[in-house]
């Protein structure tokens, strides 16, 4: 399906008096055969797959940040009575009213710091990964093995940027965080507990994130198969997809999620009421720690605000993004054509 931007040839001129000319006319540029506005055009540079990514992943992280927070609070293991919270929005009333107007966005400059470069190497990777794979697997066909496999390798750059800043973003979100500010926070954590700190739930964030972004883009692409088969620019059906994958997702791996924020946070309370000294670390540790304080209940601590801020996110950032590749795309057809 070829955009609709005026690319084709024009009728031929009638023929004027005298010889016809030595030389045969230019022909027409054509349609670029298969030039979808599903891939960035293929003259683009890896920089232009980088922008896109960069601004869907900042617009992704930020517009909903004040839920992220919440989120994070209510899969506390053991909160502070002052911290509990039945719904998002009694939460987030009482954080504004009890703690300031700004509290739900702390933290969210280190959060924008790096949800820039590591959604860049995200999108850059997996549409160079997505185009390669499916005309192996299909011929240039779309192939969900393709779109699961594209999305997981990608997660792999993208948890390498964004560990360190979930990280700081999660201890400064956290009731009572006794950092003053983002560089306070990585100061006293590279100080008190190495640099490995950073990196302590990465491969608890890599086992949630790979599924995660798997069932992410094989949910995304089938629901753009239902709604959108012609892959032409529908701002409704990319919202849609997107919306639905994240929700699908989220709710699918939210115990994964609950484990990594226990290691991120290292709850204190928590940990030291099941006789854990020092620091936690292992995903096995943290999965059997969260069962000894919650149960089974215990792996889907705040399941409703990880779903409710992965809805709208995932649908902002693939909004953004396929706007960014319709346009592009628009531009260069346009361009040959003139």
């Amino acid at each position: 399906m070829e955009l609709s931007c005026g690319v084709g040839g024009s009728a031929a001129a009638p023929p004027g008096p005298g010889p016809p000319p030595a030389a045969a006319a230019v022909p027409p540029v054509p349609p670029m055969e298969g030039e979808e506005y599903e891939s960035l055009p293929s003259g683009a540079s890896l920089g232009t797959h980088m922008v896109a990514g960069a601004v869907a992943g900042i617009m992704e992280h930020t517009v909903m940040y004040p839920v992220d927070s919440v989120k994070t609070r209510m899969q506390s293991l053991q909160p502070d009575p002052k911290a509990q919270y039945r719904s998002v929005y009694e939460a987030l009333k009482k954080i504004v009213l009890t703690e300031g107007f700004w509290r739900p966005l702390r933290g969210i400059n280190v959060t924008m710091l790096g949800a820039g470069p590591a959604h860049a190497m995200y999108f850059a990777c997996y549409e160079k990964m997505k185009k390669s794979l499916s005309d192996t697997f299909q011929h240039g066909g779309n192939s969900h093995l393709a779109n699961g496999i594209a999305g997981s390798v990608a997660t792999l750059l993208h948890d390498a940027v964004m560990n360190p800043a979930e990280v700081v973003k999660q201890r400064m979100q956290m009731f009572n965080s006794p950092y003053k500010s983002v560089l306070a926070c990585i100061r006293t954590v590279q100080k008190t507990e190495g640099f490995g700190a950073f990196y302590r739930s990465y491969t608890t964030q890599l086992t949630m994130n790979v599924p995660f972004q798997a069932i992410h883009f094989i949910t995304y692409e089938f629901m753009q198969e239902q709604i959108n088969p012609h892959r032409e620019y529908n701002p409704r059906s990319h919202i849609v997809s997107g919306a639905i994958a994240g929700a699908v997702a989220a709710a699918a791996t939210t115990p994964l999620d609950v484990c990594k924020t226990l290691l991120n946070t290292q709850e204190n309370m928590a940990l030291s009421s099941v006789n854990i000294s020092g620091h936690l670390t292992g995903m096995v540790n943290a999965f059997k720690t969260v069962y000894q304080l919650g149960g089974v209940s215990g792996y889907f601590r705040g399941v409703q605000a990880r779903v409710i801020y992965q809805m709208p996110s995932t649908a902002i950032a693939w909004s953004v993004y396929e706007f960014f590749k319709y346009f592009l795309t628009k531009h260069k057809l346009e361009k040959r054509a003139s």
